[in-house]
């Protein structure tokens, strides 16, 4: 999409409320994924044998720094390599330059510039109170 749309009723594109979007399909302006931080790889091992002790998530490990599951509901991960300070939440967006353009025009900062990763692209901001976000997409 080259321009974004906004509709009148608030839920996104096309009007389409969540529950009607197969599960685990990304939906544009959505949250779909939240990453935890991990300080080293030691303590990305332990949470994650404690979330599949604890919850019987499943992992897939992508390289020796980041790991991520679909069983946890909404998509999430864990990054030891470049760990933000708090949990991240991560929005889909469909074009992401024109996004990123759009947070720095509403006042937001960008904290990571658009960078690559398995299955897609993404850029890291902070919001004007101060909270840092991602927004991705493939």
């Amino acid at each position: 999409m080259s321009e974004e749309e906004h509709d009148q009723d608030g839920q996104g594109q096309g009007g389409q409320d969540q529950s009607e979007q197969e599960f685990g399909k990304a939906a544009h302006n959505r949250i779909d994924f939240v990453e935890f931080p991990a300080p080293d790889r030691e303590a990305l091992r332990q949470a994650q044998e404690f979330y599949t002790r604890t919850f019987g998530w499943r992992y897939q490990k992508w390289g020796e720094d980041y790991i991520d599951t679909a069983d946890s509901g909404v998509g999430s991960g864990l990054a030891s390599d470049e760990p933000t300070s708090a949990p991240l939440a991560v929005v889909y967006v469909v074009d992401l330059e024109h996004m990123r353009e759009e947070v720095e025009r509403n006042g937001g900062v960008i904290v990571r510039d658009i960078f690559s990763f398995p299955g897609g692209r993404r850029f890291h901001f902070k919001d004007p109170a101060g909270n840092e976000l991602a927004a991705w997409s493939e």
